[in-house]
């Protein structure tokens, strides 16, 4: 919010295109695309599925965010790593859980690498997104030294 009480909008545009069969093209309104598929039997698997593309697209959110509050405490990254599992019951329209595993390599203590965790969750827009659909995510987090 700027000091006039108005608020910055941030737009986000993207682009679907059906290529053939199951095959779909999606772009970022920038100069990145990707082709989304379903898996063989169904589709060519020339892709993730978009809902695969929605958990890549959280497990890539996290580090982003992470980095960034990091910087900002002054805290050294030397090498961070998530691992996400999530699961779909078969007759489930969606999502019900997700296992998030974050692998960290610095100097900085525990305390302080919860701290930047707990603040990476509360700024991560894709894991909003996860958060309000009810999603029942677990966070864990181990740290390494170098």
């Amino acid at each position: 919010m700027l000091q006039d009480g108005s608020v910055v909008l941030t737009v986000v545009r993207t682009r679907a295109k059906l290529v053939e069969g199951f095959q779909i093209l999606v772009d970022d309104g920038r100069a990145h695309s990707l082709i989304l598929d379903l898996p063989k039997g169904t589709g060519t698997d020339l892709g993730p599925t978009a809902l695969a593309l929605s958990v890549m697209s959280f497990a890539g959110c996290i580090p982003t965010i992470f980095v960034l509050m990091a910087q900002k405490r002054r805290v050294d990254i030397k090498e961070l790593e998530i691992k996400m599992e999530a699961e779909k019951p078969e007759n489930a329209n969606m999502i019900e859980k997700i296992d998030f595993n974050l692998i960290v390599t610095t100097d900085a203590s525990e305390k302080e690498i919860d701290h930047i965790l707990r603040l990476t969750k509360e700024h991560c827009p894709v894991g909003q997104l996860f958060l309000h659909a009810d999603v029942d995510i677990d966070y864990k987090r181990k740290i390494e030294r170098p």
